[in-house]
């Protein structure tokens, strides 16, 4: 099976440097610290702890850190309704809001949960939920980098501009179909949305990319490879 599906520039170095760093694109002043507990709005529970590391290159990525910051742990026992120690996707789901005050798909809490259960124990710890908070922050810094209109959404246009920047030369219609796909009513990606979408693209890229031998942008794949990754890469 032959697909080309024309993703990243040559060379798949498409992806601006410093993608989903800091300050890459984010007005200043975008989730200032000191809100007291994790409010409505983005979803966010305020500016990343300084001293922790930040992602690098084309997506947000997991990286580790020193001493848990006493702000997080206090935002941590804000999340653990249960006190028990740990944090389940429903009590992260329940934490977490965008910008039209619904609460983050359990689709969306689910894979950052997951990203971050080291130990698969269906729930993470005080450390983990650390970097996963780090990780979100990173996220909202790259979705309101997008959303031009400060809409809390991203529109068609603006998500064209977002996976272009990203390196990825998409179709319309495929990008209208990713939209419709993410809001079929009303056709506007939020802030989870998008999260789902740019990891799941981000794990298929990476398939793809393991069996692009050739550099070409097109892959030969077997019938049950291509389910193994289909498998694999969806949530």
């Amino acid at each position: 099976m032959a697909y080309n599906p024309g993703y990243g520039q040559p060379g798949y170095g498409g992806v601006p440097a410093g993608y989903g760093q800091p300050g890459y694109g984010a007005p200043a002043g975008y989730g200032q610290p000191g809100q007291g507990g994790p409010p409505a709005g983005y979803g966010q529970p305020g500016a990343p702890p300084q001293g922790l590391e930040m992602g690098h290159g084309p997506y947000p990525s997991i990286g580790s850190g020193g001493g848990v910051n006493p702000q997080v742990q206090q935002w941590f026992r804000a999340v653990d309704k249960d006190q028990s120690g740990f944090i389940t996707a429903a009590e992260l789901k329940a934490a977490l809001v965008n910008a039209q005050g619904q609460t983050f798909s359990e689709t969306a809490c689910n894979l950052m949960l997951g990203m971050f259960d080291k130990d698969r124990t269906g729930h993470i710890n005080v450390e983990e939920f650390e970097k996963l908070y780090t990780y979100i922050n990173q996220w909202l810094a790259v979705f309101k980098t997008y959303d031009t209109d400060q809409s809390g959404n991203i529109e068609e246009k603006e998500l064209t501009n977002a996976l272009a920047q990203m390196g990825f030369r998409f179709t319309p219609d495929f990008i209208s179909f990713l939209v419709k796909r993410s809001d079929p009513k009303e056709g506007k990606v939020s802030v989870d949305s998008f999260i789902v979408l740019c990891v799941q693209i981000q794990r298929f890229t990476e398939a793809f990319r393991a069996r692009d031998t050739q550099q070409n942008g097109t892959v030969t794949i077997g019938f049950e490879d291509f389910l193994n990754v289909a498998l694999s890469c969806s949530i």
